[in-house]
């Protein structure tokens, strides 16, 4: 890495491109039009008429359905990819080397050795690449972390954490389509390892069941990933049913929860201290909501292409790797199974 990350970059207003037009992009694109210094230029689908609606509803100049004329075109600097999970690779890399500077959604490949390559990529040319992983940008979540190093709860020995909704499964929810969501671990149980790789490191053992369907499409699946010395997360993650949506870490002297639900939330519960606030009435910190929640995020990723950074410290191509290398453990061990 290049520079250093932070705010109050004098640079000049940075040209982003959206790249999808669906339910996040309509979430992250007004976020990202309430950071200083960022123009929204133009938004991208591949059916023209969703594109010009898109730009049209959030005030965009430009709609295109041309993604190698976009790519090729020298007023834009960032481009953001909100588009199929199993379009991420081809078209980041595509957008990497035209020179392009890239936020690309969760997660940012189908494995790891695909998001290897793409930050191999994004370092031959010198641009900036991140996994859009806005759960690790946001106060709640650095504060969890703030608490966990000054010792509110000792060390740190367990962790649980799940996401599970029952998602409609008449075929109006893009999460039932393998060809687009790629299942619940990527779409939804990257949070939870993603949280337990902020905690323990990089886990030395994983144990992993769950169920897959004849095409692929994982629909649920519970893993424990083991650390050094004993410590552990078990977390689970499903598109069948509800599993409990708060998120937990556990030490010798409390624990600490991130409210339901634990990758959005704005709140913190602190089980410590006193044995009243451990069992009865834990201290809650409150952070705002800005916006959706995105904005943090999205000023750290201005800040750091502004620094001439190629990845943030925040959420790193090492970090990055690691979950998917995870990721890929439990698929292998969920494929495996009888």
């Amino acid at each position: 890495m290049r520079g250093s990350a932070g705010a109050g970059s004098s640079t000049p207003t940075q040209r982003w491109a959206a790249i999808g037009t669906g339910t996040i992009s309509r979430s992250v694109v007004p976020d990202l039009q309430a950071c200083d210094g960022v123009d929204v230029t133009v938004v991208h689908s591949r059916d023209a008429s969703k594109a010009a609606r898109f730009a049209d509803d959030f005030g965009i100049a430009r709609s295109t359905d041309d993604y190698a004329g976009l790519l090729a075109d020298d007023n834009i600097d960032v481009v953001y990819l909100a588009t199929p999970f199993a379009t991420h690779h081809r078209m980041a890399r595509e957008a990497l080397e035209a020179g392009k500077h890239v936020l690309v959604e969760k997660p940012i490949t189908m494995t790891s050795a695909d998001a290897a390559e793409l930050f191999d990529i994004a370092a031959a040319h010198n641009v900036f690449l991140m996994e859009a992983m806005w759960m690790k940008f946001s106060p709640v979540f650095l504060r969890l972390h703030e608490e966990i190093a000054d010792g509110c709860i000792g060390q740190p020995r367990n962790l649980r954490a799940s996401f599970g909704i029952p998602f409609p499964s008449d075929g109006n929810s893009s999460k039932w389509d393998v060809a687009r969501s790629g299942g619940a671990l990527l779409d939804q149980g990257i949070y939870p390892i993603t949280l337990a790789h902020s905690v323990f490191g990089v886990p030395v053992g994983v144990t992993a069941s769950g169920t897959i369907r004849e095409d692929g499409l994982d629909v649920a699946e519970h893993f424990t990933l083991e650390f050094s010395d004993g410590r552990f997360a078990q977390c689970s993650s499903s598109l069948a049913e509800f599993t409990e949506l708060t998120a937990s870490v556990g030490g010798e002297t409390g624990w600490l929860t991130l409210t339901s639900p634990f990758w959005a939330t704005t709140d913190l519960e602190v089980h410590a201290r006193t044995p009243l606030q451990i069992f009865r009435v834990p201290e809650l910190i409150e952070y705002p909501r800005e916006g959706s929640g995105y904005q943090p995020m999205l000023r750290a990723v201005r800040d750091a292409i502004g620094n001439g950074l190629t990845e943030h410290p925040a959420h790193t191509a090492a970090d990055t790797i690691a979950v998917m290398r995870t990721i890929d453990d439990i698929f292998a061990l969920l494929r495996r199974s009888p």
